[in-house]
């Protein structure tokens, strides 16, 4: 059972993956982080969170598998997909990973008033 302020970060870029989980806790959350998809599913089957951000683009299990997981096994988790590849034409776009379950899709660099905002909506409408 996840508690409401109980946060996963999967991101492969350490700078990125802090600067979110300092963000996030600084707002009052509960951050876990993983380094790459397997770590990230692992963790997810141990202790559900509330909410998930998963890089989309990393090595190995990619953030596109991770959603199509989570949303086969874990539906009721909201997923934020990050990625500065959105726009760049590789690879999936926002479309793309909202289609496989994404409640939203945030392009690289984004603003930590972007992520808070949709943090707090979506953890705001979770049942």
């Amino acid at each position: 059972m996840s508690t409401t302020s109980d946060i996963l970060v999967i991101e492969d870029d350490p700078i990125m993956r802090e600067a979110v989980a300092e963000w996030l806790c600084a707002a009052g959350y509960s951050v876990r982080t993983a380094d790459d998809g397997d770590t990230g599913l692992a963790c997810v089957s141990t202790a559900p969170p509330a909410l998930v951000v998963t890089d989309v683009h990393m090595p190995g299990t990619s953030g596109a598998i991770v959603i199509s997981v989570l949303k086969q096994h874990h539906p009721e988790i909201p997923i934020i997909a990050i990625s500065g590849l959105f726009q760049s034409g590789f690879g999936m776009n926002a479309n793309d990973v909202v289609a496989l379950g994404a409640a939203c899709a945030l392009a690289k660099p984004f603003k930590r008033s972007q992520l808070l905002g949709v943090v707090s909506q979506l953890l705001s409408t979770r049942p």
